[in-house]
């Protein structure tokens, strides 16, 4: 089966939780979670969540779990936290939840924000993607950028592909 044929069978909506991670924003001031929310929508897949929660690893731990817990829930989409400050803990608590990593993701998100968006402050980006279970999860930096960028180029176009995989010996 060819690739564009084997992602074509993949399906379509999916059932997505995002989380956004943060100590200082709310739902009125966090652009990037909206911004993630409308680009699901809009591809015509469903939000079935949406938290903000405080750079704290038991908290960010517990919410994707959580989702990962849940049947209904395809995907856990993190943005935020994933710095080099001692309060950026997203990366660490998502590598413990990830039964299989995508190193891939963080690679190719890193050399697009370098070619693309922030040049050599690229090295600061912490980007990981993966799947635990049955669910996939990508964690994107908190700028609006850097979460434009993961979606656009790498989350949107192979979601639908990556749930198929993880869905095709059920």
């Amino acid at each position: 089966m060819a690739v564009e044929e084997h992602k074509a069978s993949a399906g379509n909506s999916i059932s997505c939780l995002v989380l956004t991670v943060s100590d200082t924003r709310t739902e009125e001031t966090d652009k990037s979670g909206k911004l993630m929310i409308d680009t699901l929508t809009k591809e015509g897949h469903s939000v079935g969540e949406y938290h903000i929660v405080k750079d704290e690893q038991s908290q960010i731990h517990d919410y994707v779990k959580r989702g990962v817990d849940d049947p209904k829930i395809e995907a856990v989409l993190i943005n935020g936290g994933t710095g080099v400050a001692k309060r950026d803990v997203t990366i660490e608590v998502i590598e413990k939840i990830l039964d299989k990593e995508m190193p891939g993701f963080g690679e190719i998100f890193r050399m697009l924000s370098y070619k693309e968006d922030i040049g050599s402050a690229a090295i600061l980006s912490r980007a990981i993607a993966g799947v635990s279970g049955r669910t996939a999860i990508f964690s994107t930096p908190g700028s609006s950028g850097a979460v434009k960028l993961a979606m656009d180029r790498l989350i949107l176009p192979e979601l639908p592909h990556i749930i198929g995989e993880l869905n095709k010996d059920k």
